[in-house]
This record gives C-alpha cells, sequence and structure tokens, in this order.
C-alpha cells in the first residue's frame, strides 16, 4: 500500500510542483515570453555564434598526428556502424530534454524554468561540442580502427621514417583522427541536473526511489559511451574525458540559471524568485500610495460591531441586506 501511494501520480507529481505555486496567468509564454527573450537576446545571438564555430570545426581537419608501424598493433580493430548514430545525438541530447521542460511547463505555466532550462540546456551542449571538436582537432588521435581507414586492403605502406602511407577514402581518414575524446557521452549531464531540482532530491525526506529519476539520464550516457568503446570508435579514455567534460560544462551552465539541486529553492530558476520579490514590492508600494490607504481609511470606517454571546467582533460591511439582517438580530436579542 505504501509503494502504491508514493507511485501514484498526484504524488508523484507533487516532486514536480515546487515550494510554491505561480499563479497560472503570471508568467506564461504569451505574457512574458517575448520580453524574456528579449532580454536575453545577446545569449541567443552567441548561441549562433557557437553553431557557426561548430560547422568549421567539423570542416577542417584535424591534425595529422604521426603513426608509425609499431603503434598500428592497437590500431587494428574491424571498423564497425554506430551502434548509436550521429543523427541519434540531437534526439537525445537536444529533443528529449526539452519535451521534459515543456512537459513541466505545461504543469507549472512558468515561463521562466522553460526558456531558462532551454537555454541552458543548449548553451551545455554547444560549448561541450566546440570543446569537445576543438580537442579533437588539435590532438588528432586516431581511432582504434585507424588500420582499416588507413589500409582498406590490408597493404600497409610506410615512408622512411616509419610513418603510415595512407591510400583509403579521405573522409575516413579524416575521421579516423578525431578519436579524442568522446562527444557522444557529454551532453545528458544537464538533464540529470534538472531533474534533481525539480524532485527536490535533498530534501532530507528519505524518499531514494527519487534518485532513479536523477540516474536514469546519467545511465543512458554511460551506456552511449560504452557502445563507443564497443564499436571500435574511441579508446575507453575518450569517453572517460568526454563524459567529465560534459558533466563539468553542465554543471556550469545549469547554476548560471537555477541554484543548486540540494538548495531549498532548487526546484526554480533565480529568475522567477526575483521576479516574485519584484511583484511584493509592486504590491507594498500600491498600499502605500494615498489612493489605497483612503480605501483601507473607508473600509474601516464602515466596519460596524456585532455582539457574539459576550464578544464583540468587527466585520466588514458587505451589503445593506445583511447589515439589516444583522441589526434586526440584535434588537430581538435585546
Amino acid at each position: 500500500m505504501a509503494l502504491g501511494s508514493f507511485l501514484s501520480f498526484p504524488r508523484f507529481w507533487t516532486f514536480f510542483q515546487g515550494g510554491r505555486q505561480i499563479d497560472p496567468t503570471a508568467h506564461t509564454i504569451k505574457s512574458h515570453g517575448a520580453t524574456l527573450a528579449r532580454n536575453h537576446i545577446h545569449d541567443w545571438l552567441i548561441l549562433v555564434l557557437l553553431i557557426l564555430i561548430e560547422v568549421i570545426l567539423n570542416v577542417i581537419h584535424p591534425f595529422r598526428r604521426f603513426v608509425g608501424r609499431d603503434m598500428m598493433e592497437d590500431l587494428m580493430y574491424p571498423m564497425k556502424e554506430n551502434t548509436v548514430p550521429v543523427w541519434a545525438v540531437p534526439l537525445y541530447a537536444v529533443l528529449l530534454p526539452i519535451s521534459v521542460f515543456l512537459f513541466v511547463y505545461m504543469r507549472r505555466r512558468d515561463v521562466y524554468d522553460l526558456h531558462h532550462s532551454v537555454l541552458g540546456l543548449l548553451f551545455a551542449v554547444l560549448i561541450t561540442g566546440v570543446l569537445t571538436d576543438s580537442i579533437k582537432d588539435a590532438v588528432g588521435r586516431p581511432r582504434p580502427d585507424f588500420f582499416w581507414r588507413c589500409f582498406p586492403d590490408g597493404i600497409q605502406v610506410y615512408d622512411n621514417l616509419g610513418g603510415v602511407i595512407c591510400h583509403g577514402k579521405a573522409s575516413d581518414i579524416k575521421e579516423g583522427h578525431k578519436s579524442f575524446p568522446s562527444g557522444h557521452t557529454s551532453c545528458l549531464g544537464f538533464l540529470s541536473l534538472y531533474l534533481s531540482g525539480k524532485v527536490k532530491v535533498f530534501d532530507r525526506k528519505g524518499h531514494v526511489a527519487k534518485l532513479c529519476i536523477v540516474f536514469f539520464p546519467l545511465l543512458a550516457a554511460c551506456l552511449v559511451g560504452i557502445s563507443r568503446v564497443d564499436d571500435y570508435w574511441h579508446h575507453w579514455q575518450d569517453v572517460f574525458a568526454g563524459g567529465l567534460l560534459g558533466l563539468f560544462i553542465a554543471t556550469f551552465c545549469y547554476s548560471q540559471f537555477f541554484p543548486p539541486p540540494y538548495n531549498d529553492d532548487g526546484w526554480g530558476p533565480y529568475a522567477y524568485f526575483v521576479a516574485m520579490e519584484e511583484s511584493r514590492g509592486n504590491a507594498n508600494l500600491n498600499r502605500e500610495s494615498p489612493a489605497i490607504q483612503a480605501m483601507d481609511d473607508r473600509t474601516v470606517a464602515t466596519r460596524v460591531p456585532r455582539i457574539n454571546g459576550d464578544a464583540v467582533t468587527p466585520f466588514s460591511y458587505l451589503s445593506p441586506t445583511l447589515e439589516a439582517m444583522e441589526m434586526g438580530g440584535t434588537q430581538l436579542k435585546s
């Protein structure tokens, strides 16, 4: 029974609600989306610049690192197709997290959470991609299957220094110098941090089951990394370094917009709490205005006593009918 109640949807969804509820009409895409996007226009322009840099890094040829005869013993693994193809990376690294962000937005109607989570995710993915491909081009480490990329017919050719003279397909040779680090395993850290904040995994209530939600993206990233080693596209060091790099960048990007997941306010973005403080400040200013004070004075003046046994309690004037009923009841008692 306890497990069933915990897994019920209403109980499960309370983890996504946060400590306070947002007025559904207060911070939606329609009301605040355009203003929010304009305030971050420079961030979106930087994203476009990062995309251009990423395209350039994929066009240029990586460093042609010396590969000798003695090195070939560790580079003779067979060429295989990708278990996780390149076109699938945007699906699980970008579209999957954004679908989670949209799901949360439909429940909470917080445009700050939606905007900042999408922006933070894109920055994490693109910064990681630019750093990863920059290092790949600079290092030029051969992949484990470099032998068959260089000598597809198995006939080895070397120069007088013992370096390889490749006669394989140019695109295969170019791709064969991009082993370190791996980029497939560096994209799901942001989603894991986001979920840990939303389910309040560090609320000190002992719901260890919530860790399964947080660890699922990390498990998926680990399995993708293992597939890269199994397909002989990467050495294990490439995958390990790529995972650390991605998690490091994701943590930095997440921290720009959200409190740490272990914080009591870790369920919402910084911008939401700033907006709430501004709303409270505006409400206090309006209350202190002469017009509002005059209305409060008139409200106090219209209050009449109501006898309740031996106690006399004030109530606000609502209508002549209610006042007449109250006064009639008082006369009858007297």
